[in-house]
């Protein structure tokens, strides 16, 4: 609708068409932002909180502790007392062509209950508390390795992130000297040969580019796989700092930390206090437990003609002349020493890895300190410099190509020693039981 000026009026129509553009516009908003909520970069600390709460194999053994836990109920029941019913005094054949079966016949209820003497139920129970504190420290002790599994991803997809960035930042730069060549070849300042050959040689890039994507899917693909996460791989990402510390703490800190963490050493000294225990509870279930009986009769049978309705009462003892539980005394004791050798080797073990993963964590910073502070900006100013040299004609092709080969030899191997020492840093954490190097 137009008014006599020319001018555009307002109508119903075009009214609701702006409404309808800005519903539509937050409709697509807001099925936006989940999106982009998905494609943001998971943390070291969000993929282990991920990892915790959704890897099915973590969650299967983390039941096994509540089977034990359910197991100290069934420990500490008592023995249930027992019911019977017995009939007396029945006539089973006629007398003197008389037979009334039912006449004189009299029927007993009663009741027994085992006693347990010497603190078996206590004894049980405390064995059961036991072997729960050893299932859980198992569980942690299983979660360790598969953190230590789960960093080792999460160290190689940075890797592969890493290398990926600089195989495009290389492609780049390797373009940029291809536009320069043929920039001279068009000057007559270099031969076709030479520019064939540059040209040639950026198929090296490429091929390097597209390894390092694959690096990275397949490197996401594991760490999708340790989180049970349907993800597709180009919505997932990773980020945390690919770098190094040079600070490390005396050997004897990380083994005093480990002596104190480790949930495998714990599971072997536990394994001990079971042992202690469950040597004392078969020497109580060697002792004698006796068993006592009350019952009732109605018109009984007996020498007291006014006892219609009686009663009784029994104690039964077992006479423990053969089996004094023997066999399981010596066993458990023998399982004490088991237990105690056990420990030690697991005390052992742990100096072994603290010591083993320390050495790798401070060759490897050996390694990097001279890249970090030489090697790198070396190689970066080698390369500028030919460059420079080879894009005013004052360097050869030959010098320029080394110069070039030499500086990304140089940066993939400082690469690759930042993920050996990440690796190596996690191996440490593995060996201390906790977080010591973040």
């Amino acid at each position: 609708m137009s008014n006599e000026s020319g001018g555009r009026l307002w109508s119903p129509v075009s009214g609701g068409r702006r409404e309808l553009a800005v519903a539509l516009c937050g409709l697509l908003l807001t099925l936006a932002l989940p999106a982009a909520q998905a494609q943001q970069a998971l943390t070291w600390d969000q993929v282990r909180a991920k990892f915790e709460a959704s890897n099915p194999a973590l969650k299967a053994d983390a039941d096994n502790v509540d089977e034990m836990k359910a197991e100290e109920i069934t420990a500490y029941f008592r023995p249930n007392p027992q019911f019977s019913i017995t009939a007396d005094s029945v006539q089973i054949a006629p007398h003197d062509g008389v037979w009334q079966p039912l006449k004189g016949a009299d029927a007993q209820p009663g009741l027994s209950y085992l006693h347990e003497r010497d603190h078996k139920r206590e004894l049980r129970l405390e064995s059961a508390q036991e072997g729960t504190r050893i299932t859980q420290s198992e569980h942690e002790d299983l979660e360790r390795n598969m953190v230590f599994t789960l960093r080792a991803a999460f160290v190689g997809t940075l890797q592969a992130k890493f290398v990926l960035d600089f195989a495009k930042a290389d492609l780049e730069y390797y373009d940029h000297i291809i536009e320069i060549s043929r920039d001279r070849f068009k000057a007559g300042d270099l031969a076709q040969i030479d520019l064939d050959r540059i040209e040639l040689l950026r198929v090296q890039y490429e091929s390097e580019v597209q390894t390092a994507i694959v690096n990275l899917r397949t490197a996401k693909i594991q760490l999708l796989q340790l989180l049970n996460d349907r993800t597709p791989v180009d919505q997932f990402d990773v980020a945390g700092p690919y770098d190094f510390s040079d600070s490390l703490k005396p050997l004897d800190s990380y083994r005093d930390a480990a002596l104190a963490a480790r949930p495998d050493l714990q599971a072997a000294l536990q394994t001990i206090q079971q042992s202690q225990t469950n040597h004392q509870l078969a020497i109580s279930n060697g002792s004698t437990d006796p068993t006592f009986g009350a019952w009732y009769t109605y018109n009984s049978s007996n020498n007291n003609p006014n006892g219609i309705q009686t009663a009784g009462l029994s104690v039964s003892i077992p006479l423990r002349i053969f089996d004094r539980n023997q066999g399981e005394k010596q066993r458990t004791l023998i399982d004490i020493d088991r237990s105690q050798l056990a420990s030690e080797a697991a005390r052992a073990q742990v100096f072994s890895d603290v010591d083993t993963a320390y050495e790798l964590v401070r060759s490897n910073i050996a390694l990097l300190k001279p890249y970090k502070e030489k090697y790198n900006d070396q190689a970066l100013r080698v390369r500028d410099t030919v460059t420079y040299a080879y894009e005013h004609g004052g360097a050869s092709l030959m010098d320029f190509l080394n110069a070039q080969s030499d500086y990304r030899q140089v940066q993939l191997a400082y690469a690759q020693l930042i993920g050996a020492y990440l690796t190596a840093a996690g191996q440490l954490n593995l060996a201390v039981g906790s977080d010591a190097i973040q």
